[in-house]
């Protein structure tokens, strides 16, 4: 039988799987707890980094229907649970990784399928949702323009015609 405490641990690791869009293991030997701080912060307010037991976190992980992180988990890992939009969290972990080597990304999930930490990283390359909204919105604008610009020409185009055809009877009378 299970003890309270682990049952309540894997129970509640499960409810964070399950409530997450993106999940991120990692591997956090050689950090600092000011810098694991320093990390939660970096993630942004729609991340959550846990520390947990590698046995408790395979339960967990395969009681949400996740069987990606069972054969990675080894050594000291930690999950960032993603309620949010990931690309902020994955520029997060990004770039806490590049200031401190002692960071290694080993396995993700993306909105149920698996990813690899070169996934992890092109993610974190993209530019940020509202940048990408702003980009599109820009450019439907601009071809509702040209769309409008193409409405109006040929009407234009006549009224300078018939313009033209009266000068041209004035100047003849």
């Amino acid at each position: 039988m299970a003890r309270p405490d682990k049952a309540a641990a894997v129970a509640e690791l499960t409810q964070l799987f399950r409530d997450s869009n993106a999940a991120v293991l990692t591997e956090y030997r050689g950090l600092t707890v000011a810098q694991l701080k320093a990390l939660r912060k970096a993630l942004g307010s729609d991340a959550h980094y846990a520390v947990a037991k590698n046995t408790l976190t395979a339960i967990a992980a395969r009681e949400a229907g996740l069987e990606t992180f069972a054969e990675k988990l080894s050594g000291p890992s930690a999950i960032a649970f993603i309620t949010g939009d990931p690309v902020t969290a994955a520029k997060g972990l990004r770039d806490f990784a590049k200031a401190n080597p002692a960071l290694v990304v080993k396995a993700g999930v993306l909105d149920g399928r698996d990813i690899s930490p070169a996934d992890i990283t092109a993610l974190a390359d993209l530019e940020s949702r509202e940048v990408l909204l702003a980009k599109a919105a820009g450019a439907m604008k601009a071809k509702l323009y040209q769309a409008a610009y193409l409405f109006t020409a040929p009407a234009s185009q006549a009224v300078r015609t018939i313009d033209a055809l009266r000068e041209k009877q004035a100047d003849a009378a």
